[in-house]
C-alpha cells in the first residue's frame, strides 16, 4: 500500500481507517523526520485502541470527510498522501463522494491516494461505482495484482491527483 509512493516528496499525510494500525507502522516508517501525519478513525473503540498504540500521533475521531478542517487546525494547507483503510463498497455513493470530494480539496497536484479492496467487494453495486468514481476524479489509476495470501484476497488501487498544469487547463 505505501511502497510504491515517492517518499522523498511526501511530508504530509493522512489515513483513513488506521484500525489495528498496520499500515500506521509502514507510513511513519517511511515519513521524513518533521514531517506530519494525521489519522482519520470513525469508531471511537477502534480509535482508543489506536490511540494506545501511537500515543503521539494525531488522530482525528470523525469522518475523514472533514480532512480540511482537521489538516487546518494542524496548521496545513495540502496532503501530500492520502492512504485509506475505508470499506469503501460498504459505503453509499454520497459518504464516497463526500470523502473524495473532501480528499481531493486537499491533496496536492500529483498528489499520492492509495486504498484497497477485497476481492468480493470489487463485485458489489457500490465497489463497481467506488472503481468508476476513482477514476472520475484521479488523473491516474492503477490497480495492483491480487495480493492471494492477504486474507480475503485484495487489490490496492494506487492513484494520483492532476497535476498543476493539467488543473489550470481543465478550468
Amino acid at each position: 500500500m505505501v511502497e510504491w509512493l515517492d517518499w522523498q516528496e511526501v511530508r504530509t499525510v493522512a489515513e483513513y481507517g488506521p484500525g489495528t494500525g498496520v499500515f500506521t507502522r509502514e507510513i511513519l516508517s517511511r515519513l521524513s523526520p518533521g514531517g506530519t501525519f494525521v489519522a482519520f478513525e470513525a469508531n471511537e473503540e477502534i480509535a482508543a485502541f489506536w490511540r494506545g498504540q501511537f500515543p503521539d500521533q494525531n488522530l482525528y475521531c470523525g469522518s475523514a470527510a472533514k480532512v480540511g478542517e482537521e489538516l487546518s487546525r494542524l496548521g496545513h494547507s495540502q496532503l501530500d498522501a492520502v492512504i485509506s483503510g475505508l470499506p469503501w463498497a460498504a459505503f453509499p455513493e454520497s459518504l464516497q463522494r463526500e470523502i473524495l470530494d473532501a480528499t481531493l480539496a486537499v491533496l496536492r497536484p500529483g498528489g499520492y491516494f492509495a486504498t484497497f479492496a477485497y476481492l468480493q467487494g470489487l463485485l458489489l453495486p457500490a465497489g463497481i461505482r467506488f472503481r468508476r468514481l476513482l477514476k472520475e476524479y484521479f488523473a491516474e489509476v492503477e490497480v495492483s495484482p491480487v495480493t492471494w495470501l492477504n486474507l480475503p484476497p485484495a487489490i490496492v488501487y494506487r492513484c494520483r491527483s492532476r497535476a498543476a498544469a493539467e488543473q489550470s487547463a481543465g478550468s
